[in-house]
């Protein structure tokens, strides 16, 4: 599925007064660091082991509109094992929230394919998702003001990062709610991407069972420096930043 095919299925998916009402340009709030566009490329690595290539990227569709995207593929047979993703979420700005408004999620596995489309009615305040949706997860479920996809709180953590800053968030994605709380530690560490090295923030949430996600961050950088999701103790999926550029809004 293209980007642009993307896009227009997540519009397509908007209550008829959603995209009227959106199609208007709202002004955005002045915040600490304003949404640019960008394209970032990133290593994956599983297990210490470099597995294929990810791309984020983040597009202004139009107003107050924006997209952001995520790209996994592996390389070889590791294409089997799940790595391979393409997901999305279409979303405004109201206030100083990043607010979902559609999102889509493509896992390829094995020889099959799950694909779920979600839609965030802000009118209704409901959630529902479609497709190749679990039990039991397709909705709806009610909104409270400052829900995000996943995605949406990478951006967030980017935006609200200072050292020794708590950060609580409600996750809305794919059927499931849960709440995200982050701990920026104290000290910045230093992290090196290619010739170039950042001072870096360092965001943890610890998620149930022992397992946690660390974002590093770098004031002025648009996007994560590294991504690294940790399973019982030990280094799971890692991203590391390769390069990033502007992208055209």
């Amino acid at each position: 599925m293209t980007r642009t095919l993307l896009l227009a299925a997540l519009l397509s998916t908007l209550p008829a007064a959603a995209r009227a009402q959106e199609a208007a340009p709202m002004p955005q709030a002045p915040g600490p660091q304003p949404l640019q566009p960008f394209v970032a490329s990133y290593q994956v690595f599983h297990g210490g082991h470099e597995l294929g290539q990810a791309t984020l990227q983040l597009v202004h569709v139009d107003g107050a509109r924006w997209r952001i995207d995520l790209g996994m593929q592996g390389r070889g047979l590791v294409r089997l094992t799940g790595l391979n993703l393409q997901q999305s979420t279409l979303f405004d700005i109201d206030g100083e929230n990043f607010r979902p408004l559609a999102q889509s999620t493509v896992k390829h596995r094995f020889f099959s394919n799950r694909k779920t489309v979600g839609v965030y009615d802000w009118t209704q305040h409901t959630v529902r998702w479609t497709g190749d949706v679990r039990d039991g997860h397709a909705g709806p479920i009610a909104l409270q003001p400052g829900d995000m996809s996943g995605l949406l709180i990478d951006l967030a953590v980017i935006r609200d990062a200072q050292p020794g800053r708590t950060l609580d968030y409600r996750f809305v994605d794919d059927g499931r709610v849960r709440q995200h709380h982050w701990l920026v530690a104290p000290q910045m560490e230093s992290i090196t991407v290619g010739d170039l090295g950042y001072d870096a923030m360092r965001a943890n949430r610890i998620q149930d069972g022992g397992d946690d996600t660390i974002l590093w961050v770098a004031s002025g950088v648009p996007t994560p420096i590294r991504i690294l999701q940790r399973e019982d103790g030990a280094d799971a999926t890692d991203l590391r930043l390769v390069e990033y550029k502007g992208a055209t809004p």
